[in-house]
């Protein structure tokens, strides 16, 4: 078995939940995915079966999207609905136009100061260690891309806001930091990631409900990466770990396909000759998109 899946994970699961439970539907133990998310955020993950699960520092993941929730008027220790409030404050009237006139300067690419309640390593320990401990520690700015921000709907204190960004981006952040910005306490009260890369929630799954019919196939999960048809007898020297000689003049990794479009392999070619990178196995088969 060996393919992705778009899974839609529910309030409350543990990202490792959504992949136990694929485990169990599949009836297999080689699943992985990217792109944690929290138990109080809901959407997109994208889960590995079998070898694909070597195959996930290759797929194209960005830019994020989010719909996230918004309370104005109270801040917390961790920027969202789990930690203890540490700051309230009136909520404007105009709260939407004063948003508005702020949004431009968190666009592109910005600095930005990650959560302490997070996973951040700063002196070979993460951020959350030294909150739990009380320590103080200087949180270092890190740069990060916001390539739009929009506000999708306001219900009094609530705003929701469609933000596309760049991998290392804090939502938690950019919400307390709009706060911030118009002069009122912020934290995050919903969360739902709705795309990764050229996938969507849209098209997800609940875990629960997943089959093996569900699964993409590696020439369309990893559709970033150039292809290439390669013949029987150079498929049979690739899975012995040899290099084969390369008919596309591509300098870069490639995905091999058997003359039946089954990958077998990633390699980097140098422009001569193809050195494999990662060999699927024989018993692992390439799901196949439906004809027509």
């Amino acid at each position: 078995m060996l393919g992705f899946l778009l899974v839609d994970k529910p309030l409350g699961w543990s990202s490792h939940d959504a992949v136990a439970k694929v485990r169990a539907r599949l009836n297999t133990k080689r699943v992985g995915h990217s792109g944690t998310l929290d138990p109080l955020a809901t959407g997109l993950l994208v889960i590995a079966v079998g070898h694909a699960t070597r195959f996930l520092n290759y797929l194209d993941l960005e830019p994020k999207g989010y719909l996230v929730e918004a309370t104005f008027g109270s801040a917390t220790t961790t920027y969202d609905l789990e930690g203890e409030v540490t700051q309230t404050g009136a909520v404007p009237e105009r709260l939407e136009a004063k948003i508005q006139s702020v949004l431009p300067r968190f666009l592109g690419d910005i600095e930005q100061l990650p959560p302490l309640h997070s996973a951040v390593k700063v002196g070979g320990q993460k951020l959350y260690q030294y909150a739990r401990r009380g320590d103080t520690v200087e949180i270092p700015v890190r740069k990060v891309t916001i390539s739009s921000v929009s506000i999708a709907k306001v219900a009094d204190e609530k705003v929701t806001f469609q933000v596309d960004c760049g991998g290392g981006t804090f939502v938690r952040s950019l919400v307390h930091d709009i706060g911030h910005a118009i002069g009122c306490p912020a934290h995050v009260s919903g969360l739902r990631r709705t795309r990764l890369g050229e996938f969507h929630a849209d098209n997800a799954k609940d875990p629960s409900l997943v089959t093996a019919d569900d699964l993409l196939p590696m020439t369309r999960a990893l559709a970033n990466i150039t292809q290439a048809k390669v013949g029987p007898e150079d498929v049979a020297g690739l899975r012995h770990g040899r290099m084969v000689a390369s008919h596309t003049d591509e300098v870069g990794d490639v995905l091999l396909l058997d003359q039946n479009g089954e990958a077998v392999a990633l390699a980097w070619c140098d422009g001569n000759l193809l050195r494999p990178k990662i060999v699927i196995p024989i018993g692992d088969r390439d799901p196949q998109p439906p004809a027509g």
